[in-house]
C-alpha cells in the first residue's frame, strides 16, 4: 500500500469520503488515506491525527513527500483533539482500532465539542462493532450504510453515521449484526457469523462447565447465539 493505491479496505472507506468533504481522519498513521484522497482530488482539505510520536512524524513525511503540506496538516494529539473550530470538519474517519476505543474516541469527541452532528462519522472498527453501534444509537447517529470485506484472511466492517434528528432505534440483531450488513448477507458476513456462532456455541459450553459463570454470562451467550442462529437460516 502507497499513497497513491490503498489497501482495499482503506479504499472502502475513502468511498464513503463525500466529494469536497473537510475531512479529519483520527489515527491516520502514515496519512494514506487523506493523501490519497487528495491526490485523487476527491477533497482538498484534511487533518491527519496521531496520538503516537512514530506514527505522527510518518505521516508529516508522507505528506511532505506529495508537497500537500498546504492540503493536509498533521498534527500530534489524542484523539478528535486533533481537530479545531475553524477547520469546519464535515467527515470524520477512524479506522482500524477496536470499537471499544472508537466508541471512546467520539465520546470524548463530544464531550470537548469537537463534533457538532454535521460530520459524516466513517468508522472502521477491528472488533466490537456491536459495542460502537451501541453507541450511535444511544447518541441518535443513524447509521446510512455499511460495508463487510475480507483482506488478507482477515474481516473488516465499515459502519457509515450521520446525527438524526430524531430518536434512533436498532434492535438486538441489528446491534450485534449490522442493520445493513444483516439485509443483505454477503459471502463474507455468512462466513465471519458461521465462524462467530461455533466460537460462541463453544465457550457457552465452557460456561455451562465453569461454577463462575454468572447466569447473567450465559444468557448474554444464549441470547446472540440464536440472533446469529435466525440471521444464518436458509444460507
Amino acid at each position: 500500500m502507497n499513497q497513491q493505491v490503498l489497501s482495499k479496505r482503506l479504499a472502502s472507506v475513502g468511498e464513503y469520503v463525500l466529494e469536497n468533504a473537510r475531512l479529519a481522519d483520527i489515527g491516520s498513521d502514515h496519512a494514506y488515506l487523506p493523501v490519497a484522497l487528495v491526490l485523487q482530488g476527491k477533497i482538498n482539505f484534511a487533518i491527519a491525527g496521531e496520538v503516537v510520536k512514530g506514527p505522527f512524524e510518518s505521516a508529516q513525511k508522507q505528506v511532505a513527500k506529495n508537497g500537500l503540506q498546504k492540503n493536509i496538516q498533521v498534527r500530534l494529539a489524542d484523539g478528535l483533539a486533533a481537530v479545531e473550530k475553524t477547520d469546519q470538519i464535515t467527515a470524520v474517519t477512524i479506522c482500524g482500532m477496536g470499537g471499544s476505543l472508537i466508541r471512546d474516541i467520539l465520546a470524548a469527541g463530544v464531550q470537548q465539542e469537537k463534533l457538532n452532528g454535521t460530520e459524516r462519522l466513517i468508522l472502521q472498527p477491528n472488533i466490537g462493532e456491536n459495542i460502537l453501534r451501541g453507541w450511535l444509537k444511544e447518541h441518535e447517529y443513524q447509521i446510512v450504510a455499511e460495508t463487510i470485506l475480507e483482506e488478507n484472511h482477515k474481516t473488516y466492517e465499515i459502519i457509515v453515521a450521520e446525527k438524526s434528528a430524531t430518536a434512533v432505534s436498532y434492535s438486538p440483531a441489528e446491534i450485534l449484526l449490522g442493520p445493513f450488513l444483516s439485509q443483505e448477507k454477503n459471502p463474507v458476513f455468512v462466513k465471519k457469523w458461521q465462524r462467530e456462532l461455533s466460537n460462541r456455541q463453544r465457550i457457552l459450553k465452557q460456561l455451562k462447565a465453569a461454577t463462575s459463570a454468572t447466569p447473567e454470562k450465559i444468557a448474554q451467550f444464549q441470547a446472540e447465539i440464536e440472533l446469529i442462529k435466525t440471521a444464518l437460516k436458509n444460507q
